[in-house]
């Protein structure tokens, strides 16, 4: 169990944390609401509903008319004379998003008590009608509707006030469903009986002060009212009822005939902005003068409210920039309901928003923990772009708001885990290889010590032959040897072993050693040639195989006999610099195993006045400074510039051309002259001396 746990506890950690992400989005408080609101925001900035007229015309109290009328509250006379004149162009219904809540102070009877006037000696002025008066017989004579307000603490001089929508209910009863407000606001009593409406202008409580949703119906103590928008389209249609439908979770919807609307379970819609119209807006101070066109009310929807930015109606809705007129929110809701363009937030989604978060960061953490980071990139992006493209999808084809923040919230949360978690096993795995290659390149350098042991000490011959190797790493799979087996003769090899690193370096140690034990006996060379390759098939290094060249000579007689087994062509040249290359007549050795010692094809040739070269392929394909391969030609070329022909001297010169500074040759350097024009040991100089 325990060695279950260790093996798969990443996959423990993801799921904690995507059961706590899941939990939180269920309990869901105001921070992670804004998470989901970023998306339904989102929607509406990249593609706002498009409008190039509406049904809804604004009487706008303006900075103008408060120039004209002075500081608000205007006299109830004012509104009066304005409704008078927009009711005389037939307008389906007139909404006032203001509060009447007190007399009019600049009534007479209200100026005489203000004033302590004697009411005898101004007993004409209170047979005038009052401002309030004026203004409920106009409301009386038009299809008005007065504002409401929610409110949680009484309000002084408030009245019980009953809704003029009559609710009918199907399925159960709504007030269980909608928001509660133990009090309400709103105007005085004589003028909301003469209003046809009256309509809820709360808005839901939004963190972030943005309004994106309201209730369309409201509870003020135990009545239920309807939203100011919902209201004006009741009136407007002529309509004294409002229909209820519920279902098992809450309110599916509300029809003010002909129009049905779709709400959530508290009858709350979302509501979908169009970009500001100036041609909706139209001044209070010109309609109050009569300033407009007849046929602009004719048939419209019309709001009255401020904009004027010291009476503080001003909101923000989702389509950012500037913030908007209350009233126009409400002027918005008319619309999506006349059109159906309003925004649904249905209780299913809910859920398919979280099992699509579910299964989408399941699939990315799997994928991130099992496929390379690049391809997990490419994942993380694809899913994302899958959640964006399904959530625009259901917006303009369904008006439907999905989000797609969290999802994408609870994305990004858990490819960043799986990153983590592949980037600490990434990690541990890259140290414990840096641990393995150290390890490895301790013992490389050792088996390099020790193959630098078995190369002979060229030194006290080098009068006569001379031999290099310069590893291209720490094993070599390049072999030189030199055998004096008596005082004139020698056996030598020059061998390169296919393949690099410790095998090669292995294998090669295997040759060495066959070599030198037959060598040491004094064999003909074609039977030293025959041992090593038996004994070399017969080590089954698999793959393996060996090109070199065998040669014994005798230094009192000039004569060289030697096998070119499968190498690089042999140089040889007199004293005039006429070159010869001898080519292989033979396959490499350890590939095919020898029945006879005929099957060794040798050549014997005297040596006097010549030289006598081999080489590795690492020669003849090593770069120059240049960025060329030195070739056969190079060879050649460093040969014939050479004033002091000596075996030293060649080698050393071949070298320095291969070997000038690269970090890494490409492959081993080896090489091997032979000349008997002086064949004194070195070591028996020194002795001289």
């Amino acid at each position: 169990m325990k060695s279950l746990l260790i093996k798969y506890k990443n996959y423990l950690i993801f799921l904690i944390l995507l059961f706590f992400l899941i939990v939180l989005k269920s309990i869901n408080p105001s921070f992670i609401k804004s998470i989901s609101f970023l998306s339904f925001d989102l929607y509406q900035k990249v593609f706002p509903l498009q409008k190039s007229e509406s049904e809804v015309i604004i009487i706008d109290i303006d900075e103008k008319s408060l120039v004209k009328f002075g500081q608000f509250p205007w006299s109830r006379s004012v509104f009066a004379q304005i409704i008078e004149k927009v009711n005389a162009t037939d307008p389906k219904a007139i909404g006032l998003d203001i509060f009447f809540p007190e007399k009019d102070k600049q009534s007479p009877d209200q100026i005489i008590k203000s004033y302590k006037i004697i009411p005898q000696s101004v007993i004409d002025l209170l047979k005038v009608k009052s401002h309030d008066e004026i203004f409920r017989e106009q409301l009386d004579l038009s299809k008005s509707v007065l504002a409401v307000l929610g409110s949680h603490v009484p309000s002084h001089g408030s009245h019980y006030r009953k809704a003029k929508a009559r609710f009918l209910s199907k399925g159960g009863d709504p007030k269980e469903f909608t928001y509660n407000y133990p009090y309400s606001i709103g105007s005085l009593e004589k003028l909301e009986k003469s209003a046809k409406g009256l309509g809820s202008i709360s808005f839901l409580d939004q963190t972030d002060g943005i309004i994106r949703s309201l209730p369309l119906i409201v509870r003020f103590q135990d009545d239920l009212f309807p939203t100011m928008g919902l209201e004006m389209v009741r009136v407007g249609s002529n309509q004294k009822n409002l229909f209820i439908e519920i279902n098992e979770v809450g309110i599916s919807k509300i029809n003010s005939r002909p129009h049905k609307i779709f709400s959530d379970p508290n009858g709350v819609i979302w509501i979908r902005y169009k970009k500001s119209l100036k041609s909706q807006y139209i001044s209070a101070s010109s309609v109050y003068e009569g300033k407009f066109d007849e046929k602009r009310f004719k048939n419209k929807y019309v709001l009255i409210g401020a904009s004027a930015q010291g009476l503080f109606d001003l909101v923000k809705t989702p389509l950012g920039g500037s913030t908007i007129p209350g009233v126009e929110v409400h002027g918005n809701v008319i619309e999506n309901i006349l059109d159906q363009s309003y925004l649904i937030r249905n209780p299913n989604t809910y859920i398919f928003e979280l099992l699509f978060s579910i299964i989408v960061a399941c699939a990315t953490f799997i994928f991130s923990q099992n496929i390379k980071p690049k391809y997990s990139l490419s994942i993380f992006f694809g899913s994302l772009i899958t959640v964006i493209v399904i959530g625009f999808s259901i917006f303009l084809f369904r008006s439907e708001l999905v989000d797609i923040s969290y999802p994408i919230f609870v994305l990004t949360i858990t490819f960043l885990t799986g990153l983590y978690f592949r980037f600490v096993e990434e990690n541990r795995i890259a140290i414990e290889n840096l641990q393995k290659e150290a390890k490895l390149l301790k013992e490389r350098e050792l088996a390099g010590e020790v193959q630098k042991s078995l190369f002979p000490d060229i030194s006290k011959f080098e009068n006569f032959i001379y031999a290099i190797n310069v590893p291209a790493r720490d094993v070599s799979g390049d072999y030189f040897d030199v055998v004096n087996v008596n005082k004139s003769e020698y056996f030598f090899t020059l061998a390169d072993v296919s393949g690099k690193g410790i095998k090669a370096g292995m294998y090669m140690a295997k040759a060495s050693s066959i070599f030198r034990t037959l060598s040491n006996l004094s064999y003909p060379l074609e039977k030293v040639v025959f041992g090593v390759n038996n004994e070399l098939v017969e080590a089954k290094f698999k793959g393996m195989f060996v090109t070199a060249v065998f040669g014994k000579f005798n230094i009192d007689t000039n004569y060289i006999t030697f096998v070119n087994a499968g190498h690089e062509s042999i140089m040889v040249f007199d004293r005039k610099k006429n070159f010869e290359f001898i080519k292989s007549e033979m396959p490499p050795i350890g590939i095919i195993k020898y029945f006879s010692e005929s099957m060794v094809k040798s050549k014997t040739m005297n040596l006097k006045e010549k030289t006598f070269v081999v080489y590795t392929d690492g020669v003849t394909e090593g770069y120059l400074k240049n960025g060329q391969e030195l070739g056969v030609k190079g060879v050649q070329r460093i040969v014939t510039e050479l004033e002091n022909v000596t075996p030293k001297n060649i080698i050393d010169s071949i070298e320095r051309e291969l070997n000038w500074g690269t970090v890494k040759l490409r492959d081993d350097i080896t090489c091997l002259a032979l000349d008997f024009k002086n064949t004194e040991l070195v070591q028996l100089k020194k002795e001289k001396k």
